[in-house]
């Protein structure tokens, strides 16, 4: 029998978190602990580029850009999640799905690993060009491309869909291939264009980085210092983890067949791609840069010890 069509569906009904109370309980702590740990991160992160001059090259400011990305992809879905889980409800409002299908599609990051693919390639493969291609109008112009690219995304995916298929969506967020499921059979259609739109990009921006990467093995390896290789592999393996983790996930969670689709598949690779990725970011790039590592102290501990102790002398 067909359902009532979204004009009167007021609600949605999330992926319960388990029924038995202590599980519930587990599952809010741990995605309080990963949520709480990336606001952390990406937090010190882009405090640290910000006051920090000596982080105002193109590479610290589009890293700026990619952890701003990946507190708001983050802040998207795990609040609902967290309040669902601690109050065991499952509701979601018709508006609020909409608004975290708009939001959590504006705030994905592949075109901005793309930019910086481009920019580890140009500081590698021609560094000599490097002040001039990638000048601060330059910059200014790919991250603003980047959001942009984004900002239409979100609006072509939230365009007013119609859904006579229920209103249970088997996840912890509103997903678009969830909300596919749902559709009715016109919206169904031209949201799957819009998504193999939106994968076709993402390829393409796979295939840059890929090449871009390949390019910089080569000119890495054709170094003759040991040091200068070791120095121009440890910029590129934090992009290319977060890269593999990211794309990955997200490609097979979008393009699988629907014959080997489970419900525990789907949870994980959400999980992945859309919690995990965004709070690993700030510590691969923390980890295995010492500028970050030395402005994120700089600026958390020595500042604040230089100010007590300043005001106690006074």
């Amino acid at each position: 029998q067909q359902m009532p069509n979204s004009s009167s569906i007021s609600e949605f009904l999330l992926l319960p978190s388990g029924d038995i109370i202590e599980l519930q309980l587990l599952h809010f702590w741990l995605l309080l602990g990963i949520y709480l740990a990336a606001l952390l991160g990406n937090g010190l992160i882009s405090t640290a580029v910000a006051c920090n001059q000596h982080l105002h090259t193109p590479m610290y400011f589009f890293l700026l850009n990619l952890a701003l990305l990946d507190l708001g992809c983050i802040s998207t879905t795990l609040p609902k999640a967290l309040a669902n889980a601690f109050w065991d409800t499952r509701a979601i409002s018709y508006t609020g799905c909409a608004a975290q299908l708009f939001f959590f599609v504006f705030f994905v990051s592949y075109s901005l690993l793309t930019i910086m693919s481009y920019d580890r390639y140009i500081a590698i493969c021609k560094p000599l060009h490097y002040g001039t291609l990638l000048n601060s109008r330059a910059c200014a112009t790919m991250a603003a491309a980047a959001w942009g690219t984004r900002f239409l995304h979100s609006l072509l995916h939230t365009a007013r869909t119609f859904f006579c298929h229920g209103n249970d969506v088997n996840q912890f967020f509103c997903e678009i291939p969830q909300i596919l499921k749902l559709s009715c059979l016109a919206s169904y259609f031209r949201e799957v264009v819009i998504l193999i739109f939106s994968v076709s990009l993402a390829f393409e921006c796979f295939v840059f980085i890929v090449m871009s990467y390949v390019q910089i093995f080569m000119a890495v390896l054709r170094m003759p210092s040991e040091q200068g290789r070791y120095k121009a592999f440890s910029t590129c393996h934090p992009q290319l983890a977060m890269v593999s983790l990211f794309l990955s996930t997200a490609f097979f969670a979008y393009l699988k067949p629907s014959s080997v689709s489970s419900l525990s598949m789907d949870l994980v690779l959400a999980l992945l791609y859309s919690v995990v990725s965004p709070a690993v970011n700030p510590l691969i790039y923390s980890m295995r840069n010492k500028e970050v590592k030395d402005a994120v102290e700089a600026r958390v501990i020595w500042d604040p010890v230089t100010k007590f102790i300043c005001s106690r002398k006074i």
